[in-house]
């Protein structure tokens, strides 16, 4: 159904994310700020979530307020289109 597409887009979009913090931290992929940024809040922000969690997690991007910034409008962007996806949309 439509409603678990969306619903496993937001996941795997919030995975990727997540492995993308991990993976800047662990500087095996070096991935600029202003890319991660965009990640964050790419496509009408998918990854809040997962980039919330990639920085408690993994301690990256945590002093710079910027990626706090990014990270509450992600989260609430997240959890707007979880509820709508969720109470908008028939099975």
């Amino acid at each position: 159904t439509l409603k678990l597409v969306l619903l496993s887009v937001l996941l795997v979009w919030n995975l990727l994310v997540l492995c993308a913090y991990g993976l800047d931290k662990a500087r095996l992929f070096d991935i600029r700020d202003g890319f991660l940024e965009g990640i964050i809040i790419a496509d009408s922000d998918f990854g809040g979530i997962g980039a919330f969690l990639g920085g408690k997690l993994f301690r990256h991007k945590i002093n710079k307020w910027y990626f706090k910034l990014c990270w509450l409008m992600g989260i609430v962007i997240d959890v707007v289109i979880l509820y709508l996806i969720l109470t908008r949309l028939s099975d």
